[in-house]
């Protein structure tokens, strides 16, 4: 029974040092990401925080990379898989998901926390328009981090903040 006692201490032990680790490695994301003009670009969208942003810049990397918003979507794998196989097309695509897996779930993570309590009423106006088409709720969401992504392309692009006139 001491073995017992013996060994969850010793896990404690390892998941105290672990989170003083993990702290250490946020405070230290966070003044990286201090430095970079993008993450107060990104941070000015609601909805974005500081994980979100460094996630979504950690990815993306130079947005000089992407010609057009198009290029960064398929990069996130958040374009559609068009399913045709000789006169037959589908009628419901899904993603391709070819892309960054971390980027698209900062993104749909980015559009979640932009429509809780309507903080973004960007992205509130158009997940309802999306739901007033008929579209179900993971496909606004999906159609709401396509649209983010565009505004972010445009936003790092053209060195401006996010503006919510809505």
């Amino acid at each position: 029974m001491t073995s017992h006692f013996v060994r969850l201490e010793i896990l404690i032990q390892s998941l105290l040092q672990y989170q003083e680790h993990l702290s250490s490695l946020e405070t230290e994301i966070d003044a990286l990401a201090e430095g970079i003009e993008a993450f107060d670009l990104l941070r000015s969208i609601p909805g974005i925080g500081n994980k979100i942003a460094a996630t979504i810049l950690s990815e993306v990397g130079e947005i000089e990379r992407f010609d057009n918003a198009k290029k960064l979507v398929a990069f996130a794998g958040l374009d559609p898989g068009v399913f045709a196989s000789g006169k037959f097309t589908a009628t419901r695509n899904r993603i391709s998901k070819r892309g960054s897996k971390r980027l698209r779930l900062a993104l749909f993570l980015a559009v979640r926390c932009g429509l809780r309590l309507s903080v973004n009423k960007k992205v509130k106006a158009f997940y309802d328009k999306k739901r007033t088409e008929g579209k179900g709720h993971k496909v606004a969401i999906i159609a709401c981090a396509n649209k983010l992504l565009h505004w972010i392309f445009a936003l790092l692009k053209n060195q401006t903040t996010f503006i919510d006139l809505t």
